[in-house]
């Protein structure tokens, strides 16, 4: 069985169209999408369009839920982010609102959630205390996946960080996004599962796109804050 998972779409059309052209060549038996849909700059009503009709998301994304909440509990940045989406958008996307936190697929041997299995905005490789941030232990990633005992591989995204561990022998791996790297590469990512004789392997992918195209439509149409990161990777 072979598993298309992406992540992080963040409205970008242009890197959307090369990710499912590059998963189409490997006609996998099913596509996942962890969430983070449209909230970004890059012609989201276009990645929306993409994602309904090849692409559905599975989960929902943290910045899934702004679109879903109360405007009145919205920082003013946030509100105005929300109002020009629903404008590109016709709307608040209904089936926004139907999303699980987590889901399985492959008779529950794939665990899947857009940041944690608690939590959207969590992140399942880390664990925050009153120090900071530190990477989660073999035993707390094993606590968060507990309620669901014949996971064998757990995918989520969030980060925007590509990682992957085995801890007695469940494969936690965080995959890359479609849109907004942050490691100097603008390529996008996503990630193929492949199950073979009972083992599953995983491959991170990463696919060139036209980043100046996507960079040219934020600028023209969304103001350019997305542009630098678009062009290069890299935020700052």
């Amino acid at each position: 069985m072979n598993i298309a998972v992406l992540t992080d779409v963040h409205g970008n059309r242009f890197a959307l169209e090369a990710v499912l052209a590059d998963i189409r060549a490997e006609q996998p038996d099913l596509i996942c999408n962890l969430g983070d849909c449209v909230w970004g700059g890059a012609d989201p009503a276009g990645a929306w369009a993409l994602q309904r009709r090849e692409a559905p998301p599975t989960v929902r994304g943290n910045t899934d839920e702004f679109l879903l909440a109360e405007v009145s509990e919205l920082a003013p940045q946030t509100r105005e982010v929300r109002s020009w989406l629903e404008k590109e958008l016709g709307g608040v996307p209904p089936e926004l609102a139907t999303l699980p936190l987590t889901a399985t697929v492959a008779g529950g041997e794939v665990l899947l959630a857009h940041g944690s299995t608690n939590s959207a905005w969590d992140a399942l490789f880390l664990t925050e205390t009153a120090d900071g941030v530190r990477p989660a232990t073999p035993a707390e990633l094993l606590l968060r996946v507990a309620d669901w005992p014949e996971a064998r591989v757990v995918v989520v995204g969030h980060t925007h960080r590509e990682n992957l561990t085995v801890v007695e022998g469940i494969t936690f791996v965080n995959a890359g996004p479609v849109s907004r790297q942050f490691t100097g590469d603008p390529a996008a990512r996503w990630v193929l599962l492949k199950k073979h004789g009972g083992v599953w392997s995983v491959t991170f992918r990463r696919t060139e796109y036209d980043f100046e195209a996507a960079a040219r439509w934020n600028a023209e149409h969304a103001g350019g804050g997305e542009v630098q990161q678009l062009r290069t990777g890299r935020v700052g």
